[in-house]
């Protein structure tokens, strides 16, 4: 379903929220009317749960899933999805690991702000990723901030933890 209203069901191949619909979805949250109202939609008599994940439907028919939404960053009106700068971050040499989160930004409403943890014995320097990244992404998805860090917090299954990122990044701007 598109991101703005959830409303409307997307073509094959684009990002969208995903959204499911059968037997097998909840009635609904217990006593919770205003959480249902969030999450549940109805299209062509069917009432389908709005699940939060952002994805889309290859051209063999599979889900992919390729963000959440609460990890979407509004800058200016633009959707930057984490994942899309991380995979451009990835293709610099020295790169290991990186994370990308939104934080408060007077102006834009949010910011990208990058983490990323260089391959070891690399050094670099912020202006190399800034050119790096207005070489290859649209202006308003490259990081105003990045911080390199020796360790990004990542999940028992090696995810990582974006959540942490974004409340340290807070908890800095208070």
């Amino acid at each position: 379903m598109d991101l703005e209203t959830g409303t409307r069901e997307l073509p094959r191949g684009e990002d969208g929220e995903i959204a499911a619909c059968g037997p097998q979805v909840m009635k609904g949250y217990w006593k919770r009317p205003d959480a249902n109202k969030e999450v549940f939609v109805e299209l062509d008599g069917d009432r389908y749960f709005l699940t939060g994940d952002i994805g889309h439907i290859d051209k063999d028919g599979y889900i992919i899933i390729t963000d959440r939404k609460k990890d979407m960053v509004i800058v200016g009106g633009f959707n930057v999805y984490p994942r899309d700068v991380e995979d451009i971050l990835y293709t610099h040499p020295k790169v290991e690991l990186t994370a990308v989160v939104g934080i408060p930004d007077d102006r834009s409403g949010e910011k990208v702000k990058a983490f990323i943890k260089l391959k070891a014995g690399e050094t670099a320097t912020e202006e190399e990723f800034r050119q790096f990244c207005k070489e290859n992404m649209a202006t308003y998805k490259i990081p105003r901030q990045i911080e390199f860090r020796n360790e990004i917090p990542v999940s028992n299954v090696g995810k990582v933890l974006r959540r942490v990122l974004r409340d340290e990044a807070a908890r800095k701007s208070d």
